[in-house]
């Protein structure tokens, strides 16, 4: 396996190969068995598996946790070696961003995600998706992939990115990975890695609540307002702080109506310091 810190190195390399097929799955590090999965996933799909590790300031907030963000590159390394990636491309925030002084991202150049961007975890985090956008579309320049694996834990992300190749025609096949789950139903995260042992298994309330949602939704129940407020105050009372619970149509994340068959359940709480989001999808025939 390569490990590349520079673009020229990345490039020279990709040249080298550029009569395989690749594929692409970006992270930002501090890997679990979710990130593993995407890459064999990815290796599915492609000839030659590159894996980008960039903690990527422009989609952090001003009072999130971008500097306390675990950095585990070696670690990260020998999880990736062991499930067979080809290359690992980890650069410097100058290296991303040129115009970074050593102090200040003066990143001019955004990519204005669209409107489905501003709503659920774009509402309470402004600015993030635009960063995840301008992101990983220097990251399709760079690596020039013919493939691309996403996981649907960020479903919302997911959604930003599809329309992201759609709308700038970015000719990349975007594949969509199943969220991996502790024994407990929780969401592999990274940020499950702040959580204490007691929240670790208070958490996985969460996947709790979609269920009960979903098993409401396959019953024929179409109040979506007071399913979601249902499993709110729940979990408020369960000593979560509930940023959003949501049903929306899958793909487009719009309001649903009574004639919806396709849904998307979305959730996002915090747990003592720790914001974590999970979804589940359900279709009926």
């Amino acid at each position: 396996m390569q490990l590349f810190h520079t673009l020229r190195e990345l490039r020279a390399f990709l040249d080298s190969r550029a009569h395989q097929r690749v594929g692409f799955v970006p992270t930002m590090g501090n890997l679990h068995a979710g990130h593993c999965q995407l890459v064999t996933l990815a290796k599915n799909h492609a000839d030659l598996v590159v894996v980008s590790i960039f903690v990527n300031p422009l989609q952090f907030g001003a009072n999130e946790d971008f500097g306390s963000y675990p950095r585990t590159l070696q670690a990260d390394c020998e999880k990736l070696e062991a499930v067979g990636a080809d290359v690992v491309f980890a650069p410097a925030v100058e290296e991303m961003y040129p115009d970074f002084d050593g102090h200040d991202l003066h990143q001019q150049m955004v990519i204005q995600p669209p409107p489905l961007a501003d709503d659920l975890c774009g509402a309470s985090r402004p600015g993030h998706f635009a960063g995840v956008a301008t992101v990983v579309a220097k990251l399709f320049n760079m690596v020039k992939p013919q493939v691309a694996v996403f996981g649907k834990k960020d479903y919302q992300q997911l959604m930003v990115i599809r329309a992201l190749v759609r709308q700038l025609n970015f000719d990349i096949q975007i594949v969509a990975g199943e969220t991996v789950r502790e024994p407990s139903g929780l969401a592999m995260s990274s940020r499950n890695g702040y959580l204490s042992a007691v929240e670790k298994n208070q958490a996985a309330q969460l996947q709790q609540q979609l269920l009960r949602i979903k098993q409401a939704l396959l019953d024929g129940r179409r109040d979506y307002a007071g399913l979601c407020e249902q499993a709110g105050v729940e979990l408020k009372q369960q000593g979560w702080q509930v940023d959003y619970v949501d049903i929306r149509r899958q793909q487009a994340l719009t309001l649903p109506d009574a004639q919806t068959t396709d849904w998307v359940i979305l959730v996002a709480a915090k747990l003592g310091k720790t914001r974590l989001i999970d979804n589940c999808e359900v279709s009926v025939s």
